[in-house]
């Protein structure tokens, strides 16, 4: 088999292989297969797309490339989750613990802000003495004795996907549908999962734009699960507007634990609620997501999810008494409150504009290995749908310097837009598609 074989047959729109797909792999893996062959492959599977096998065996064969987790002494059923970023998207602080209190082990590898995302590392790391980097060893003991754990990825776990979004990055081909959809399922598979709820984000604030783009990746991704013997489950949900009313690591923790007390925002409650039905259905705790409903809001009015998260940061070293306390967050010098410079409705808030301020303000990197500053970002009032009078306060602002207050309201009054006649509350989710 030849490298330059395989790139020909996939750029005349041939199907490749499993074989072909895995001696691809390992040749990039090993290095016997240089960048630019791969660059070149990558930009063939761009413009020929793939087939459902075709995906699915690209995915496994990333998947076989390191080493994959094996939790099967957590529970019959291990459900993962994965979100594909957004702003103030803090889903995974309040849907881990309300899971794991409904009787089934969350063991997920998360990762850190990409863009102007927020990343939920980053958000765990905002409170004291939390740990996110643990071996595979300390993962697995953690989630057996808490029921819980979140850390970042090893280097063992996946190392293709990891060399090939490098090149795809520097060759304009990351918007490849096939090749978006393995890098995500390679890795949860990897992790583990046995099954997995795809939290698929749409609109200005999110990598997908449309409504048709994101059917496409989570119908890309259900089709791989449906080859490799994976349950999966995608639920389209809007990210026009920022998630919650908090941007910033230690401002989303604040609110992920009032969500957890049933003091959330309501928008951020709904979501997670049904994030949270549709892994219980798939882990076989609930028959449908009514039912898994009724059990998670049990749970958050009883104190259990909010008991389970203090027993998971506890479990990795951080100081449960944060619970109790969100004073012990850190706090930005600066809080500058904004008023509303005129009076309407709010017809839109763009969520990808204050993501971006809020890495300007240091809430996230503007370039790899770049500090992150766990006190600043944004907190939101009223939202899209709301009437607001002017001089009412629109947001508030906490920064390092009053300069960077300043900067940063500018942007973001800039970031709204308003209209005399009522507007409709957008949809939370548009959409939840269920796997065989």
């Amino acid at each position: 088999m030849r490298a330059v074989d395989i790139i020909a047959k996939k750029r005349d729109g041939e199907e490749l292989s499993a074989n072909e797909i895995g001696f691809f792999v390992q040749g990039l893996v090993s290095g016997e297969i240089p960048d630019y062959q791969v660059a070149a492959w990558a930009m063939a599977v761009l413009w020929r797309g793939m087939t459902p096998a075709e995906t699915a065996a690209l995915t496994m064969a990333m998947v076989r490339s390191g080493e994959v987790m094996d939790l099967a002494r957590l529970g019959p059923v291990v459900v993962d989750k994965h979100s594909t970023g957004g702003v103030g998207d803090k889903t995974t602080l309040v849907v881990a613990p309300l899971v794991s209190a409904a009787g089934l082990p969350v063991a997920k590898m998360s990762g850190r802000g990409l863009g102007f995302s927020g990343g939920t590392l980053d958000k765990l790391e905002a409170i004291p003495g939390f740990d996110v980097s643990l071996s595979t060893g300390a993962f697995l003991a953690t989630a057996r004795e808490a029921g819980i754990v979140v850390a970042g990825q090893t280097g063992d776990l996946v190392p293709a996907d990891g060399k090939l979004y490098a090149l795809r990055d520097v060759t304009a081909t990351v918007p490849s549908l096939p090749l978006i959809a393995s890098s995500i399922m390679s890795k949860k598979i990897a992790g583990g999962a046995d099954a997995i709820v795809l939290d698929v984000k749409v609109g200005k604030g999110a990598f997908m734009r449309t409504l048709d783009d994101a059917r496409a990746l989570a119908e890309a991704m259900i089709a791989i699960g449906r080859q490799v013997g994976r349950r999966v489950t995608a639920v389209l949900s809007d990210m026009n507007q920022p998630l919650g009313l908090a941007v910033g690591n230690a401002l989303e923790v604040a609110e992920a634990i009032a969500a957890l007390r049933g003091e959330g925002p309501e928008d951020l409650v709904e979501h997670c609620l049904v994030v949270a039905a549709e892994m219980l259905v798939l882990g076989e705790r609930a028959a449908d997501p009514a039912e898994a409903r009724v059990q998670l809001e049990a749970l958050l009015a009883d104190g259990s999810a909010l008991e389970r998260f203090r027993r998971w940061v506890r479990a990795q070293g951080g100081d449960p008494r944060v619970a109790d306390d969100v004073g012990m967050l850190p706090r930005a010098p600066v809080m500058r409150a904004v008023e509303a410079p005129r009076g309407g409705f709010l017809a839109g808030i763009d969520a990808e504009e204050v993501g971006l301020v809020s890495v300007a303000l240091g809430a996230g990197r503007q370039r790899k290995g770049d500090p992150i500053d766990p006190a600043v970002g944004i907190v939101l009032g009223p939202k899209v749908g709301a009437r607001v009078e002017a001089g009412e306060r629109l947001l508030t602002v906490h920064a390092h310097t009053e300069d960077d207050a300043d900067e940063a309201a500018r942007r973001l009054l800039a970031a709204y837009t308003w209209s005399e006649e009522p507007v409709a509350t957008p949809p939370l989710v548009y959409d939840v598609i269920r796997g065989e």
